[in-house]
């Protein structure tokens, strides 16, 4: 079975080299000279500063929301992985769904003031799939309104904004370097923290809180990457650009040849594209499920993701119905983007639509 994502092994003997130097060295987790090594080696390719691994992608969100102190109410996307309301609702923080925009699958800025309140502490919106939101709305939202931003940046490895990183972007971005990413660290995750201040204080707070051998000096947790982990981002990083490369020759083939077909996510023009996923919308439910039930049916598994609509999880209250969310989360369908399946899989869905059609 061909799946959405395909785990990037990069050369097998620079990754045993990096086990070596660990064995050598005994130096297994907290803080290993690995981990050091990547952490410079990616702020200085993505081009930001302050930028901390941590364990994964859930636990990233999860510190950003203590390091910020938020309390009450967050605002947040309905169309996303689970992980982004998960969080917030671990911080022991009521999620509230602000709807998205039915083309960029990205929060909707004209709505997200509609679901304000007095208890409303911070906007945590997602760069769906690495599609960079509306980010000067906002930001003017936010400061209008005195609230901190945190972008789950989970899909947005290496995008610029306005030849920016986008991980430069609100009080702190976090960023997923889970294996089914193409730049990974087997598990792992990163945070960016604007402020120097509040990233000192991330680093004390990943590391159960202590600041020296004698002093635990503020409430923190286990958030550390190993460096096994960090061995093998070193490598995959070596290896980017080739990464990359092939992506976007997958991507710009499925956009090239599907686009009649299905509905594409409309991509912000001031921004660079991620190429993490290709997404296709098709015009209802039904027809989603009959091109799934084809592709499956030859062996290509693809994902319905986002799905469910997040306003739809038992543990959140529900505020208002996200339409547009629950409309998009029940027609879209992620499909593999690798290993030279792309021909195949442009067929089998050209070929299904059109008998349905």
């Amino acid at each position: 079975m061909i799946h959405v994502s395909k785990v990037y092994f990069p050369d097998k003997q620079k990754f045993l080299k990096y086990v070596e130097k660990i064995y050598k060295s005994g130096w297994l987790t907290n803080n290993g000279p690995l981990l050091q090594e990547l952490e410079k080696r990616l702020e200085e390719h993505l081009g930001v500063k302050n930028l901390l691994c941590v364990s994964s992608g859930t636990m990233a969100l999860q510190l950003a929301c203590k390091l910020l102190d938020l309390k009450g109410e967050v605002i947040t996307t309905p169309f996303s992985f689970v992980a982004t309301t998960s969080s917030i609702k671990w911080e022991g923080l009521d999620p509230v769904f602000s709807d998205i925009n039915p083309e960029t699958y990205n929060m909707d800025t004209s709505k997200i003031e509609k679901s304000l309140s007095k208890k409303t502490t911070a906007i945590v919106p997602c760069h769906v799939f690495g599609n960079a939101c509306d980010i000067e709305q906002i930001d003017k939202i936010a400061k209008k309104n005195n609230l901190k931003v945190i972008y789950d940046a989970s899909h947005a490895f290496d995008v610029k904004y306005k030849d920016e990183s986008i991980l430069s972007f609100g009080d702190v971005s976090a960023i997923s370097f889970h294996a089914t990413k193409f730049f990974h660290t087997i598990e792992g995750a990163a945070i960016i923290v604007k402020d120097d201040t509040l990233y000192e204080k991330a680093k004390i707070m990943r590391n159960f809180g202590i600041k020296s051998e004698d002093s635990v000096e503020i409430l923190g947790i286990n958030a550390k990457m190993n460096e096994l982990e960090a061995a093998m981002g070193l490598c995959v990083l070596d290896e980017i650009e080739t990464i990359l490369a092939q992506r976007q020759e997958s991507h710009e083939y499925y956009a090239e040849h599907l686009k009649d077909y299905i509905q594409m996510q409309s991509i912000n023009k001031d921004a660079s594209q991620s190429y993490s996923y290709f997404s296709i919308v098709l015009r209802s439910e039904e027809e989603m499920k009959e091109v799934r039930a084809a592709l499956i049916k030859n062996d290509i598994s693809p994902r319905r993701y986002f799905y469910p609509s997040l306003d739809t999880l038992s543990y959140v209250k529900l505020h208002q119905i996200m339409t547009n969310s629950r409309d998009i989360a029940s027609r879209i369908l992620v499909i593999p983007m690798h290993s030279g399946v792309e021909p195949m899989v442009t067929d089998i869905i050209i070929e299904t639509l059109e008998k349905l059609r």
